[in-house]
């Protein structure tokens, strides 16, 4: 602690996006608080998406939800992709912004408190092979081993693998972007025996359509998991009118 504090001399903490000084590391100042939309209250229970409504209500499903099955079984999300969340996510991802995923862990982890059970086996979504050598890291494997950590669950950072490279989904409307995941995602050989009869929490950084994590579910799935629930960082939504 004393250690600490005398850093804290020397290099005070600064916000998360902007630099101004706040009072504990790894924080955001009230500008940047305020312009970063946490998910709080109601939420569909398989994809995380706010609504309107009682937050004491169980089982409340989105429009999308209702028209489409999914394979996993709850959702839920830190943020609103939008505003200074979008950006968090940029720097994070594209911006080698790998200090976020120490706060961003914490926030995902009081999102996720709901879905949570004792026994579950944490694993990110995976990169292409030769995405993560451009990229050098894989931003879901850091946020599902910081999530893993301080839930005190099992981590498995090469549970899945990406057996092809899919193009970006940055631009394609939902149906492409499911047809772009099919069969992307397989289980690794050498650790199909962790899977199943266990509850697998999928973790990534943002969901949109949730083509990724359909690819995702299914494999494990397929693979005897008792059940899937998925969790991320940020979660798109779509704009009222």
């Amino acid at each position: 602690m004393r250690m600490q504090a005398a850093l804290h001399l020397i290099y005070p903490p600064q916000c998360l996006t902007c630099d101004a000084p706040v009072t504990t590391d790894f924080g955001l100042c009230g500008a940047c608080w305020r312009e970063t939309p946490f998910i709080a209250g109601l939420v569909c229970d398989p994809c995380g998406v706010p609504l309107p409504g009682d937050s004491s209500e169980e089982g409340a499903l989105c429009d999308d939800c209702i028209r489409l099955v999914r394979p996993w079984e709850k959702g839920r999300a830190a943020l609103i992709y939008k505003d200074n969340a979008r950006r968090l996510v940029l720097a994070f991802k594209h911006g080698d912004r790998q200090d976020l995923a120490r706060p961003a862990a914490e926030w995902m982890l009081r999102a996720a408190a709901p879905i949570l059970r004792p026994g579950m086996l944490v694993a990110p979504v995976p990169l292409h092979w030769f995405r993560l050598l451009v990229r050098r890291f894989n931003q879901s494997a850091l946020l599902a081993s910081a999530v893993a950590r301080r839930a005190g669950l099992e981590h498995c950072p090469d549970l899945l693998l990406r057996r092809r490279s899919t193009p970006s989904q940055e631009g394609r409307d939902r149906a492409q972007r499911f047809a772009n995941m099919a069969a992307a995602i397989v289980v690794n050989p050498r650790q199909g025996r962790r899977i199943a009869g266990r509850h697998i929490l999928l973790v990534d950084d943002v969901i949109t359509s949730g083509a990724t994590l359909t690819a995702a579910a299914e494999a494990c799935l397929a693979a005897d998991a008792a059940g899937v629930s998925v969790l991320a960082l940020a979660r798109a939504v779509k704009e009222g009118p």
